[in-house]
């Protein structure tokens, strides 16, 4: 009798391993959010943001955990969330901004996942008035059963 051939492991499309959202907290700062998979990681070095219209000031992104990477060797990545703020080099009161973000990131089964880019059009509040909704990159479908 043969022992039942394991599964192999489910991989999450990149949308829901990395799930990307940002908010506009006023009218000159972005804050950006990944929530990243149980089992995922992001590289901190394959992080880039840019706006239009305007520019960023360079972001500064939290340090990572170090890790020898069978891909790229040695490189910091980020788990769980990973949570910045990127700032405008203009304020844009009660406007929108055209957020770019491209990112990296792998899944521990050695599967990793070409470079994302993504594309969200943030709110920006008027000066006073409260943050933004959230604004998620792919959020997730509505059930009929839920």
């Amino acid at each position: 009798m043969r022992g039942a051939a394991a599964a192999p492991p489910e991989i999450l499309e990149a949308e829901r391993a990395f799930a990307l959202s940002a908010q506009g907290l006023d009218p000159q700062t972005l804050s950006v959010r990944f929530e990243i998979a149980d089992g995922y990681y992001l590289y901190r070095d394959k992080l880039n943001f840019s706006v239009s219209p305007g520019n960023l000031a360079a972001p500064i992104a939290p340090p990572g955990k170090i890790k020898e990477d069978q891909f790229f060797g040695k490189v910091e990545t980020y788990r769980g969330r990973l949570q910045m703020e990127l700032t405008l080099d203009a304020p844009r009161p009660g406007s929108a901004v055209t957020l770019v973000v491209e990112s990296q990131g792998c899944a521990d089964v050695g599967v990793c996942y070409p470079v994302q880019r993504q594309t969200l059009a943030v709110p920006l509040p008027r000066p006073g008035e409260r943050p933004a909704p959230l604004v998620e990159a792919a959020p997730r479908r509505k059930s009929w059963f839920n």
